[in-house]
Parts: structure tokens; C-alpha cells; sequence
């Protein structure tokens, strides 16, 4: 058996935040921001309306619209996000409870801008093994109420966003689908983009110290994640190339992560790809982290950039450091 994306969704608050807005209370401009990331606008979550979890459950109720399909269907949920509702339990029961699913698996996912692949890769496996017939993979994140919102704060605040998006994978005996998956790691570079706390092995998770220092903060090496993202990407998205023996002219569409455009931009001169074969949409949705593959994905189809018989290759890379990438022919 092979594993093929039967539905796509995606859900963004309503709440859109400019760079204008930002200048109007940290030290930026709209220029400043757009000159190196690329973005100029983002949303941000209402919290008397969105948690992650019902983010999740709108994203996936349109990917089901989309499939033709029935909630009971789904087997199994691949949750990807690093900004769960609570600190335990992971937010994938808290979707299995929305969706009324109650007694299948969900499982949480906590690796970042890498996350929705290395779900993808899990649910592509549980498909192929046998053991599951239909996997529902998400990736949301609530990432704007952990940022510093102060001029200290800028080199992150500017970037990182809210939203959900949602694929439903299904058991093919088409040799189309995903065709490869690949994941990596080095955890020697794990604190470049990281947040410290509050973590399990201090004496104490919390203390008036520990909420008044930096630590609750999301800090981020920003040049050595640009340095090792663009080596990275490539080499991630060639392997994936290379073990399928395709080549980048046979690219139909590439999504990447939406970390920064000038990390897109960059590695779609190294591989030599026109405008048309590349999607972004981290200028007005910012990096929403594990979501913004999905996101981009579901945005995609809706536009009719993505068709029968297209290769669609995703790659990411962020904080672990982790990358990976998916190569899928689309059916």
C-alpha cells in the first residue's frame, strides 16, 4: 500500500496584525521588516475565540469537506505543534475530542518548523505498515502570546504568527502519493532557537525568577539559523530527488517552510526554479511554524496550483535543529 492526500484545510485568525501596527508600539518600520523577512502582515489569535486545538478542528473539518469524507473515517492524528493548550496532555486528544473520535490514537508531534513532515513521514509509515487506513496529520501552533512584545523582542515578534492547517492521508494501492520522506536532526545546535523554560529539570518548573527573567522568551541565533537552513533545504530536497531519481526540472511546485522569504528565495536560486514552481505566503501569514507547510499546501489547491499527476515537494527546517522533506505526486 501506498499513502496519497486525499484533503487539505487550513484556518488563520481573523486578527491581522501590519508592520505598522508593530511600529506603532516596538522600534521597526514596515521597511525594516519586510528587508529581511519578507513579511508584511501576520495573524495573531483572539484568545476569547481560538485555541489550537479548535484552530485544528477548523482546518481539519475543511480538509474533510474537501475529501468527501466523514470524521468516523479517520483512524489515527499525527498532532505537530509546539505550542500545545496544556502542558500536558497534548493537544491531540484535545482534537480527537472536538471531532467526536473518541478511542483512536492521536499522538503529539514536537518538532517545530519540521513537524507537519515528520507527521506526514508518521503517517505515510502507519499507512504503508497496515496498520492504519486513514491518518489525519495537523500542524497548528499558537505562537504569538510567548513572544516579547518589545523592541527587545524584534528579531522574533516580527515573524512568528497563529494558525492550523490540516491533511488526510488514505491508503492507495496507486503507485502515486507520497513517493519519499526524510528526516534529520543535530541537537548540538538546539539552543540557536529555542525557549528555556519552563522546563522539567530545574529545581523548581516555576518561580518569581524564572517569570521575571528571559528564559519564558523564544530566542533565536537568527544568522546561524539562515547559515544552516540554506545548506540544509538543499541538501534535504536533493536527497529526496535523488532517491526517487527525479530531478528539479521534474519540481511541479515546491512548498518550504515559511521561516523567511529570503530563505525561500534563496534556495530557489540554488535550484534553479521559476516563480510559478514555488509557493510562499509568508508575507502575509508570517512563520506559523509546524503550520505553515499545511497552510501552504491547502492555500495551493484552493488557487489550482497543485494538480493531478503534479510533483509537490515540501521541505523544512527549524529548531532542533531539524529538516526533512516529502516528495508526493499528486492524485
Amino acid at each position: 500500500m501506498n499513502s496519497k492526500i486525499v484533503g487539505v484545510g487550513h484556518y488563520v485568525p481573523e486578527n491581522v496584525v501590519t508592520n505598522d501596527d508593530l511600529a506603532a508600539y516596538i522600534d521597526t518600520s514596515d521597511e525594516w521588516i519586510r528587508e529581511r523577512t519578507g513579511i508584511q502582515e501576520r495573524r495573531w489569535f483572539n484568545p476569547d475565540k481560538d485555541t489550537v486545538a479548535n484552530m485544528a478542528t477548523r482546518a481539519t473539518k475543511m480538509a474533510l469537506e474537501r475529501a468527501h469524507m466523514d470524521a468516523k473515517e479517520i483512524e489515527f492524528i499525527v498532532f505537530a505543534t509546539i505550542t500545545p493548550d496544556y502542558f500536558f496532555p497534548g493537544s491531540g486528544v484535545l482534537l480527537q475530542r472536538e471531532l467526536g473520535l473518541q478511542g483512536i490514537g492521536a499522538i503529539d508531534i514536537r518538532n517545530a518548523c519540521s513537524g507537519f513532515i515528520y507527521g506526514l513521514s508518521t503517517a505515510d509509515a502507519f499507512i504503508k505498515s497496515g496498520m492504519y487506513k486513514t491518518v489525519l496529520v495537523i500542524g497548528a501552533e499558537i505562537q504569538s502570546s510567548a513572544l516579547d512584545k518589545t523592541t527587545a523582542g524584534r528579531n522574533t515578534n516580527v515573524i512568528f504568527a497563529d494558525g492550523a492547517g490540516a491533511a488526510i492521508l488514505q491508503a492507495t494501492e496507486e503507485k502515486s502519493g507520497v513517493l519519499t520522506t526524510h528526516l534529520h536532526a543535530d541537537g548540538d545546535y538546539a539552543e540557536e532557537l529555542y525557549v528555556r523554560d519552563p522546563g522539567s529539570s530545574r529545581k523548581v518548573r516555576l518561580s518569581p525568577e524564572l517569570i521575571a527573567g528571559d528564559s519564558f522568551k523564544v530566542y533565536m541565533n537568527g544568522n546561524g539559523v539562515f547559515k544552516h537552513a540554506v545548506v540544509r533545504f538543499e541538501e534535504v530536497i536533493r536527497e529526496a530527488l535523488d532517491k526517487t531519481g527525479k530531478s528539479t526540472e521534474d519540481i511541479d511546485l515546491l512548498i518550504p517552510h515559511q521561516a523567511n522569504l529570503r530563505i525561500s528565495q534563496f534556495i530557489q536560486r540554488k535550484l534553479n526554479l521559476p516563480d510559478e514552481k514555488i509557493f510562499n505566503n509568508i508575507m502575509y501569514l508570517g512563520n506559523t511554524t509546524a503550520a505553515s507547510i499545511p497552510i501552504a499546501l491547502s492555500e495551493a489547491v484552493d488557487q489550482g496550483r497543485v494538480k493531478k499527476g503534479d510533483l509537490v515537494c515540501l521541505a523544512a527546517f527549524g529548531s532542533g535543529f531539524t529538516w526533512a522533506s516529502a516528495l508526493i505526486e499528486w492524485s
